[in-house]
């Protein structure tokens, strides 16, 4: 009993200081980077806004979310705290600018986190439809995987092809250098990612699970991940010169061993440092490998830094 006491007054101590630390840096690091005064005048067409011909798919800082379909997952107030990362509803994260959904599903086509499970992936896929009907101009990544787990659904890569064709741009290198307006009116990226069955190919519909990539670090210490997540993305090439997606993940995780296992006042502790990590790469040099930024329970402040790097990058100011 001693011991186990012990071993949670040090894991107190760490949080708060790794809570410290990027507190400090946030007030150190200033507020400016290339686009920060930049504001889209309506989220919901932010790439219209910033110019089709304009945005390169591989010069897009992608806002994403992860775990994007947990809104109603489990039961509220009972086990929804414990698997919650988002509070709005698909649709309502697309019209607030995100632009990536990370969607996992077990054998039912049932949206699932772990062990609990919500609605259906065809409420997904129909409030992404709506949103495809209600604008021109946006692409959306949309990453659906198997939850570890968990089986494949049966036939599940016929199923989105029915569900998405006439939207879906098909699997190809070449897609990394067009422009939304050459791509256009295709608007949707779909990554699969199976547990078993067979990858989808290069020129079909779908994209296999090789082209987004990223270094999934599972802790609940702020400046820990911040600091991996730096690290990792230093590691990686210029977006313009990749042929695969990379994302870095502004989250922290709860862990087993510490007695506040529900997820908003966990990743509570690195939310607010979105900004922060992009004048960090800025600052370090590696800005130019910034691609997908996801986050848990995002907002417009998140979604604006983004956006703004991205409207610096299409005016080659950054």
């Amino acid at each position: 009993m001693g011991s186990h006491l012990s071993k949670q007054l040090e894991r107190r101590k760490a949080i708060s200081t790794e809570k410290k630390v990027l507190a400090d840096l946030q007030k150190s690091c200033g507020c400016e980077f290339p686009g920060c005064d930049y504001m889209p005048s309506d989220r919901k067409t932010w790439m219209a806004g910033v110019g089709p011909d304009k945005l390169r798919i591989n010069k897009i800082v992608w806002p994403g979310t992860h775990d994007s379909a947990t809104n109603k997952i489990g039961i509220r107030f009972v086990s929804r705290p414990f698997a919650q990362c988002q509070c709005l509803s698909i649709y309502d994260q697309l019209v607030a600018g995100t632009r990536v959904l990370d969607i996992r599903v077990q054998e039912d086509r049932r949206v699932c986190h772990g062990i609990l499970k919500t609605y259906s992936v065809d409420l997904v896929l129909n409030d992404l439809k709506r949103f495809l009907s209600e604008t021109e101009s946006e692409v959306v990544i949309l990453e659906i995987r198997t939850e570890f787990g968990h089986v494949d659904p049966p036939e599940f890569d016929k199923y989105l092809i029915e569900q998405l064709g006439e939207h879906l741009i098909h699997q190809d290198d070449n897609v990394f250098g067009k422009t939304v307006a050459e791509l256009l009116p295709k608007r949707v990226i779909c990554v699969w990612k199976p547990r078993k069955s067979p990858q989808p190919k290069h020129g079909e519909p779908l994209w296999s699970a090789g082209y987004l990539k990223d270094n999934w670090v599972d802790t609940d210490l702020p400046s820990t991940k911040f600091e991996s997540n730096l690290k990792h993305l230093s590691q990686q090439a210029p977006a313009s010169s990749r042929k695969f997606f990379y994302r870095v993940e502004n989250t922290v995780t709860p862990q087993p061993d510490n007695p506040i296992l529900c997820v908003k006042p966990v990743t509570k502790r690195i939310h607010c440092y979105a900004k922060v990590f992009i004048i960090e790469c800025v600052k370090r040099g590696f800005a130019d490998r910034l691609q997908i930024f996801s986050t848990d329970f995002i907002d417009k402040d998140f979604v604006d830094a983004c956006v703004g790097l991205t409207f610096a990058r299409a005016q080659g100011t950054a």
